[in-house]
């Protein structure tokens, strides 16, 4: 299939949250409550056609993909989309595709998550961390997710407690990342208790939220959380932004509540095909990130998982926007570029040391430009 560029096309973000609002007759008071949104996610392929325009084969795939893997999108996320615009980068991540169904070398777990759960839902490949996935919902079902299987795995009962039991018995585990997933969909007090059972632990020095909520569902992210999510400090929050448009008023909105708080921001996207698979895509979306204060931290190269395919660009994308960001913008807008695999994550980026002698050690600077230093003997 050959290479399309991500859409780039002109999108009037105001007047489709007006359009979407109406049709939902949606109050002030509605709109800023995350629960409403909640409540009245599109899952229907008759509600659907109410806002995109399909034909009866768009509608019939769709309707297919959709019951091979859960769909469902927030009225905050319907207004990100362009429905003029097939190609739109929020669409191709939210709709269920018929391109979900082709699947010929995605698999299930490509991270053999499962074989690295010494308790349900707990996920060690690490020897000092842990992932702790605490739910299987999330605001939206991004077509692109690595857990894809989970999304109708409910967590057994008895999960937390068992991992917390695991976690407290390992005095080497300082690090936790609580996802899910999204962690965001407790109320506060049943997400805030949770971490503070895990911030009880005496080892446990670190805790890590992972949630997408600030771009998809940014009125999730209130003061009240905020606040609770501070007294836990240190706790960082990793967000997942794909592409510029994203980073709307409201969700940079989001981010600053968390930021003002003192909680830092750290943003790891996806690389995918016709999303986001560009340099100047990419580098509008790692400087509007940083304008919000979310470090770009983490660039993946997308998994293999089934009914992602359609997605997944060839790592010499990846690596040439790499090269594109790396010394053309500054450090703080270069995120690493990672292939997450069954035994830890590894970077991609090409090593800018060209050789080694006796004498000294050869680099390549940005422009291409050959240096060579010189390495002090041990």
């Amino acid at each position: 299939m050959p290479r399309r560029e991500p859409s780039m096309a002109a999108f009037d973000f105001s007047a489709r949250l007006r359009a979407v609002r109406a049709w939902f007759n949606a109050s002030d008071e509605d709109w800023a409550d995350w629960r409403w949104h909640m409540r009245r996610r599109v899952t229907t392929i008759e509600d659907l056609s109410r806002f995109l325009p399909l034909n009866s084969q768009e509608a019939d795939l769709i309707d297919k993909a959709g019951k091979r893997f859960r769909w469902a999108i927030t009225p905050y996320a319907l207004a990100l989309i362009d429905p003029d615009d097939p190609a739109c980068p929020i669409r191709a991540q939210l709709v269920p595709s018929g391109m979900e169904l082709i699947s010929e070398v995605g698999m299930p777990d490509p991270l053999n998550e499962l074989e690295h759960s010494p308790v349900p839902d707990l996920i060690r490949v690490y020897p000092d961390r842990v992932a702790l996935c605490i739910t299987d919902i999330c605001q939206v079902y991004c077509r692109h997710c690595f857990r894809k299987r989970r999304v109708h795995e409910a967590p057994p009962a008895d999960a937390f407690e068992r991992a917390v039991e695991y976690i407290a018995a390992h005095s080497e585990l300082r690090d936790i990342l609580v996802t899910g997933g999204d962690p965001l969909m407790f109320s506060d007090d049943a997400l805030l208790e949770k971490l503070s059972r895990l911030r009880a632990i005496p080892h446990v020095q670190i805790l890590r939220v992972g949630t997408r909520a600030p771009c998809m569902l940014p009125m999730r992210v209130t003061d009240e959380l905020a606040k609770g999510l501070a007294a836990l400090h240190p706790l960082y929050v990793n967000v997942q932004f794909n592409h510029p448009r994203e980073l709307t008023e409201d969700a940079v909105a989001a981010l600053a509540r968390l930021i003002d708080r003192g909680i830092p921001l750290g943003n790891q996207s996806v690389l995918l095909k016709g999303v986001n698979d560009s340099l100047p895509v990419m580098k509008e979306l790692v400087h509007k990130l940083l304008m919000a204060r979310a470090r770009p931290y983490y660039i993946f190269h997308p998994q293999l998982v089934e009914g992602t395919e359609h997605f997944i660009p060839p790592v010499e994308v990846g690596l040439e926007i790499h090269a594109g960001l790396e010394g053309w913008t500054s450090g703080l807008a270069v995120p690493l570029y990672i292939l997450d695999t069954p035994f830890g994550k590894v970077p991609l980026a090409q090593s800018r040391l060209v050789s080694r002698d006796a004498d000294g050690f050869t680099v390549r600077a940005f422009k291409g430009e050959v240096w060579k230093e010189p390495n002090p003997k041990r």
